[in-house]
């Protein structure tokens, strides 16, 4: 390994990122190493790490190197790997675009989650197609406090809960994963988001992500929200055979869900790059084996 280790920040409506580029997966990011960059204070800072590898280079993406080039090698601010991340994959998008691996258009990004289309579009926003959402049975309860609300089980690849409350801040400081059951629901834990109506189509979130606490955003989240949304409106695309679009305000900005009428999600919405520089490997060793 070098002495020093690339790496960019990153945002989309502010749920931040360490990018480190690694096409041929050579450098070695232990869950210490990625908390260790995460860290706000002593380290990079982020909600969580974008490890670029090409497909072809990831044990876990090499089955997909045939549709997608890159793999999003995701994991959270605590270093635990995740499914997915929807601002993440655009985030991702935008440092390919600016590292010139891929232009304006239509790619495709390996996940965890599985291939991921985007569309990067010339005005800058970043269009993502998510997949469709997996609607598990069971009733699921979350709680704040004294307060406990009925949750809608949505998986987006990774595991929500999705509760609609009257005021957000009932949703406390989530620092800690909000309590929920049955605990069989989510035997991995799971992502919370609380949500209010704004209006017609337009709804607006706080979220506790597992493994990175309260972000100013969550892209499968939002997803998740608008699904359950759509289901407690009565719009569910794919029983009335149109799209339902939601406008789903989140602490860091504004990102548009579309849902199918086939049940395929495509989310919309910003990716900016802010910085670039270099790693201490020295640091990272040391950081990594306190």
């Amino acid at each position: 390994m070098s002495t020093r280790i690339a790496f960019l920040k990153g945002h989309g409506t502010e749920n931040d990122f360490v990018i480190v580029p690694d096409p041929e997966n050579a450098i070695d990011l232990p869950p210490a190493a990625v908390a260790a960059l995460c860290d706000r204070r002593a380290g990079i800072g982020g909600d969580g790490l974008l490890h670029v590898v090409r497909s072809a280079a990831h044990p876990e993406a090499e089955d997909m190197a045939a549709e997608a080039e890159w793999f999003m090698d995701y994991r959270n601010g605590d270093g635990s790997v995740a499914e997915m991340c929807g601002n993440g994959v655009r985030v991702f998008a935008r440092y390919l675009q600016r590292a010139g691996h891929v232009t304006e258009g239509d790619l495709t990004v390996a996940t965890r989650g599985g291939v991921k289309t985007v569309h990067i579009a010339k005005d800058g926003d970043v269009t993502v197609g998510m997949g469709r959402a997996v609607l598990p049975e069971g009733d699921v309860t979350v709680s704040v406090g004294e307060r406990s609300w009925p949750a809608r089980n949505v998986n987006m690849g990774n595991p929500h809960a999705v509760a609609f409350v009257d005021d957000l801040s009932h949703a406390g400081d989530l620092l800690s994963p909000p309590p929920f059951s049955p605990a069989a629901a989510y035997p991995d834990g799971v992502n919370v988001e609380f949500v209010v109506d704004r209006g017609p189509g337009h709804v607006a979130l706080r979220v506790h992500e597992r493994g990175s606490g309260e972000t100013r955003s969550c892209g499968t989240g939002a997803c998740a929200v608008a699904v359950a949304a759509a289901r407690r409106d009565g719009t569910d695309p794919t029983a009335t055979g149109t799209p339902a679009t939601y406008t789903v305000d989140v602490p860091g900005g504004t990102l548009v869900i579309t849902e199918r009428p086939d049940g395929e999600i495509e989310m919309t919405g910003p990716a900016v790059i802010v910085a670039e520089g270099e790693i201490d490997a020295d640091w990272l060793e040391a950081a990594t084996s306190a």
